[in-house]
């Protein structure tokens, strides 16, 4: 095989589909578009904090935020309307790595879908697995009660906002930190499915759940939840236990 041969040969390979599938994304700091990790995945707007860059020894708690039904649809930057990708896009410092992926118009959260985008996501950036969060807001509230009590081990801590979830699996969720918020004049979803959510945990012995209700407020109880810098040092103090905490409790 000659020089020009061999060389053609690699480059065809460089840029074969297969090669693409297993090429890791650069890195940039700051909000930005993202392909679908898979074909039929959500499209997503990933945050990475200033300093990713420079800290290479770091590794970046992972905040999952899951958007309502107003945001559907193929238009990536209405994702960046309501929440922590909001936050982000003004704030450089935000502490977490953020994925905020996008749901197809007339879509509800998939829950495969989104394992397989976190999966993707803590297998390319420095995300530390004892510190992944998740949130969402309305339907994405929904989602996140939903994604919760299917794996409860899988996050640290869950924040739900304007969101219903199922009573009769709250019990799943007693040893997981959990932040439900809702407006009492919430008209969409009312209030009744944040209350019922906490009062089910707490009945089965969980003391980790924490319920916020705003006074003369409706189903918008996203503005005040996420601009609330109390969140996200909350979330913040949790972190999922090491294997060998287990063992020191048997002590």
């Amino acid at each position: 095989m000659t020089y020009w041969t061999a060389a053609l040969l690699g480059l065809a390979l460089a840029t074969s589909p297969a090669a693409a599938r297993t090429t890791t994304p650069v890195p940039v700091e700051g909000q930005t578009p993202q392909q679908p990790v898979a074909p039929g995945n959500y499209p997503y707007q990933l945050f990475i904090p200033k300093g990713y860059l420079t800290d290479t020894a770091k590794q970046y708690p992972l905040l999952i935020f899951l958007h309502g039904s107003g945001e559907r649809g193929d238009d990536i930057t209405k994702v960046k309307v309501h929440g922590p990708p909001k936050i982000a896009d003004r704030d450089p410092d935000f502490p977490f790595l953020t994925v905020s992926p996008l749901l197809g118009s007339d879509q509800d959260w998939d829950i495969d879908k989104l394992d397989a985008l976190v999966d993707r996501i803590a297998k390319t950036y420095r995300v530390d697995a004892a510190r992944i969060y998740l949130t969402g807001l309305s339907r994405g509230g929904h989602a996140s009660w939903r994604w919760a009590i299917a794996e409860p081990k899988r996050f640290a801590a869950v924040a739900a906002v304007a969101g219903r979830g199922n009573p009769g699996e709250a019990c799943r969720l007693m040893d997981l930190p959990v932040w439900a918020f809702h407006g009492d004049r919430d008209d969409v979803v009312v209030p009744e499915g944040s209350f019922a959510m906490a009062r089910a945990i707490r009945a089965c012995g969980g003391r980790k759940v924490r319920l916020t209700i705003y006074p003369d407020l409706g189903h918008n109880a996203w503005d005040p939840a996420y601009d609330d810098s109390a969140l996200y040092a909350w979330l913040l103090e949790q972190k999922l236990p090491s294997p060998t905490d287990g063992d020191k409790d048997k002590k």
